[in-house]
Parts: C-alpha cells; sequence; structure tokens
C-alpha cells in the first residue's frame, strides 16, 4: 500500500457492538414494562378520577336531583376517565364489594351493572323491617297478568287491580291472599288430601306435609338467614333453581326479582340480592319502562324464550317498583312488545294478623 494513501481507521470494538444493540433493538418488540400491584393500580385509577370530575372533564356538572344520597351516584359516563384500558367509578359511587368490582365477563352489562349497584346501596341504607317472629308480612301492590280466550287470539291485558298478601314471618300459620271480586284465599295452609291404603278402602284424609322453606318457597324468617355476600348468594340461588328445565340465568333472575317484589328482606340481603343479580349474564338495561300504577323508571332486563322480564327502579331512590313481562318476537301470544305481566309494589309493612292491614 502506498505510504501516501490514507487509511481507513478501524472502527472501535465497543462503538460496532453500540451499532449491533441498537439494530437489534429496532427489531425486537420492547420488554415488557412491570405494572403497579392491583391495589395500587385501583388507587391511581380513583384518584385519575376524582381528579377529572373536580376538573369537570366534560360537560359541567350537573347539580344532584332532590331525593338522591350524595356520595352514591354513579358517576355520569360522560366524567368517567379511562385508566389502563378500563372504565371506573369512583369509590363513592358503589360499596364495598359492589358489583363494580366484579370480574369482566361474568356479569350483566356494565350499564346494569351501574344501577343495580346504585340499588344495592339504597337498599342497604333501608330500614330494617319490623316484623315479629309470630307477626306477618304484609305486600300491598297492583297486578295485572294477561290472559287468552278459548279461540286462542292474541293474549290481552286487562287492567291492573289491588293485590293484598299476609305472609306469616315464620311460615307456622296459614296467611292470606285478597284481591277483588274473588273471596279471600288462604295461603300456606295444609291442603287436604285422601290416600287409599288398598284397593276398596275407604278413603283417608290427610294433609300434604308443608316444604322446607327454601328460595323458591320462602318465608320472612328464612329470607333473613340467605348469606349477603352476593357470591354465595348466587351460588345458593342457582342450587335451589337448578331443578327446573330453561336458562338457569333466567331461572336465577325470575326467582331474585320474586324475593325482590314477594318478600321483605333485611337491608344487607336486600342489597346482595341486586349485587347478585348484577353477576347473571346477559342483564342489561332500558331507559324507561312503566310499572302496574303508570310510574315511569329505568329498568333492567333479561330475555329468554321470547320474553323479557323487566324490573322497574325509581330514577331519584332507585328503589323497586315492579316488574313487566313482555314478548319480544312475534308469537301466538301477540306481535312483539305484547305484554304478558305488569306489576307494582306499593307497600310493605309489618302486620298483626292476617286481613289486618296496617295503618287502617
Amino acid at each position: 500500500m502506498n505510504a501516501s494513501t490514507p487509511r481507513t481507521p478501524r472502527p472501535d470494538r465497543a462503538h460496532a457492538d453500540a451499532l449491533l444493540t441498537a439494530e437489534l433493538a429496532e427489531l425486537l418488540p420492547p420488554p415488557p414494562v412491570p405494572g403497579p400491584d392491583p391495589e395500587r393500580d385501583r388507587e391511581l385509577r380513583h384518584t385519575v378520577l376524582r381528579t377529572a370530575l373536580a376538573a369537570g372533564g366534560g360537560p359541567a356538572a350537573r347539580p344532584a336531583r332532590r331525593g338522591f344520597r350524595a356520595g352514591w351516584i354513579a358517576a355520569p359516563l360522560t366524567a368517567c376517565a379511562v385508566v389502563a384500558g378500563a372504565v371506573v367509578l369512583a369509590p363513592q359511587d358503589a360499596p364495598p364489594g359492589s358489583p363494580s368490582r366484579i370480574s369482566a365477563g361474568q356479569q350483566a352489562s356494565p350499564e346494569a351493572v351501574q344501577v343495580l349497584s346504585r340499588a344495592a346501596f339504597a337498599a342497604a341504607a333501608a330500614p330494617a323491617p319490623n316484623v315479629r317472629p309470630d307477626g306477618y308480612v304484609y305486600v300491598r301492590s297492583l297486578v295485572a297478568h294477561a290472559g287468552r280466550d278459548a279461540s286462542g287470539g292474541a293474549a290481552r291485558l286487562p287492567e291492573a287491580h289491588a293485590r293484598e298478601v299476609w305472609l306469616s314471618a315464620d311460615g307456622s300459620r296459614p296467611g292470606l291472599l285478597r284481591e277483588p271480586g274473588t273471596a279471600d284465599s288462604p295461603l300456606g295452609a295444609p291442603l287436604p288430601v285422601y290416600e287409599l291404603d288398598h284397593r276398596g278402602a275407604t278413603p283417608r284424609r290427610t294433609t300434604v306435609r308443608a316444604e322446607p322453606p327454601s328460595v323458591t318457597n320462602p318465608t320472612h324468617a328464612y329470607v333473613a338467614t340467605l348469606p349477603t355476600d352476593p357470591e354465595a348468594l348466587l351460588r345458593l340461588i342457582r342450587d335451589q333453581t337448578g331443578r327446573s328445565a330453561g336458562d338457569p340465568d333466567q331461572r336465577a333472575f325470575t326467582a331474585i326479582g320474586t324475593l325482590l317484589a314477594e318478600t321483605w328482606a333485611p337491608p344487607k340481603v336486600t342489597a346482595a340480592l341486586y349485587e347478585a343479580a348484577a353477576r347473571i349474564p346477559g342483564v342489561t338495561v332500558l331507559p324507561s319502562a312503566k310499572d302496574a300504577a303508570g310510574r315511569e323508571g329505568v329498568a333492567v332486563a333479561r330475555t329468554a324464550h321470547g320474553e323479557q322480564t323487566q324490573w322497574i327502579f325509581d330514577r331519584t331512590t332507585s328503589a323497586f317498583l315492579g316488574e313487566r313481562t313482555v314478548v319480544v318476537g312475534a308469537t301466538s301470544a301477540g306481535p312483539a312488545g305484547t305484554v304478558l305481566g305488569v306489576s307494582a309494589v306499593l307497600a310493605k309493612a309489618a302486620a298483626g294478623a292476617p286481613g289486618v292491614v296496617p295503618g287502617a
């Protein structure tokens, strides 16, 4: 090589290694970044949401409606913050263990969870029933059930009529059903049957043994012992309704609806019933629905076998108003939208004896 020819400097080995590392880094995905532990992550989400709400991150905040209890109104969706890919509610919007903490995919729709969470929080703050063990639970309601004539035409819903029931608190005494135009009917009284010891024998009168209390045959005393943990409560309801045919989720939803309408559970049990319902897949929200008394509210609903069962809640207090059952597709009962049944719970109170109206 000619001495006058300039020599190309050899690249330093460390510099070459750095260049190679940079090229490889562009070809490989970035290393995972460890996130905070679950408790810290939840605190961060709540902090971001509270900051967004305080700063008015969205439309101007609306004043709370009269009757709402401050501290449990669910945050408007426009004010919710999205953190780490999840929409969260402010911690004051739901009590500990509320449906907002349920794992995704194992619950109702987010909107239904929110409505049921409000109902659970309101129920937990309600006064406890003051029914004596030897007393009765009185429930006054309006009901209407569609009927079909002998020709098999479409179902027709009559006007709602009053319905009063007196239920023995411990189930040891007969209750009473009272509806206008019909004679009072005993509830829970032993039914007489006749048995034959052998062919040609004289029938022997006896009574059917009463079934023990259960979710499908509740007494006030039994309902008071139901689990207040929503997961445990839902497991119990599924177990006790599992013998029937059909959609198991719908059976559980229907059983919970009956307990809400026809019993007077302690506040924590009622709250757990709402939280259990929020763990049932397929439960959605209807923006508006009316009960048998014409009271309008927001509803959660579930559809099965061509019928939709709706629970209607007061928009202000989140109190349970009543139920509706509606046809969702054209059937022999009528076109979509045909109402098969509707109810409105008007009063629940303690009574000293069947037939005695509390406060009358």
